[in-house]
């Protein structure tokens, strides 16, 4: 059985979580960022080292460990009957993360819509990262020139998501309005 999803695609900064959350409030939609599951890690774990290693020099990890980590979780969440497939459509935050993942996932996943936050400016996504690492302690977002790497990284190996699912499927929404509006144009794709 392939899960309903729909994926937020988007430079670190663009809102991205911001927008998963509120999404994975209206029911029937479960949100999953796998930025928050790598995180949750146990840091004394195998997984969690790597994870460590990966992040604290602005790296992704390898895409073998991701797969496995989100097979995994999601398992447990359906295992758990906290995400029910049959009911509910997955909501997707920083994963696939480039096409390779894309095309491991999709045995698993029935991509619906890619909703691509856009936000050319850079700066604006430095300073909003900033922020976001002061306020939720996140060590992999403090250093700027991690910052700056992430972007780099997002703009060589995420950004090619956007042709491979190409535009049928992807929406473009402006991620430097404000978040409410942001959150319109998603939910009135959503309610098509």
């Amino acid at each position: 059985m392939k899960y309903r999803t729909y994926l937020l695609l988007g430079a670190p900064g663009s809102g991205k979580g911001t927008q998963g959350k509120i999404i994975g409030a209206i029911p029937r939609f479960f949100h999953l960022a796998m930025g928050d599951v790598f995180r949750a890690l146990d840091t004394r774990t195998a997984i969690g080292q790597k994870f460590i290693e990966y992040s604290s020099r602005g790296q992704l990890v390898p895409d073998a460990v991701t797969m496995e980590l989100l097979r995994a979780h999601i398992s447990h969440l359906v295992g758990l009957h906290t995400f029910k497939p049959d009911i509910d459509a997955l909501v997707l935050d920083g994963v696939p993360r480039n096409v390779v993942q894309a095309q491991i996932m999709s045995d698993m996943i029935d991509v619906r819509k890619v909703f691509h936050l856009s936000c050319p400016d850079r700066e604006q996504l430095v300073v909003r990262i900033r922020k976001r690492a002061l306020k939720e302690n996140r060590f992999d977002d403090a250093n700027e020139e991690t910052i700056r790497r992430r972007l780099l990284t997002y703009d060589e190996e995420s950004k090619p998501l956007l042709d491979f699912y190409g535009p049928s499927v992807v929406r473009d929404v402006d991620a430097q309005q404000s978040p409410v509006k942001v959150v319109r144009d998603i939910v009135s794709e959503l309610a098509e």
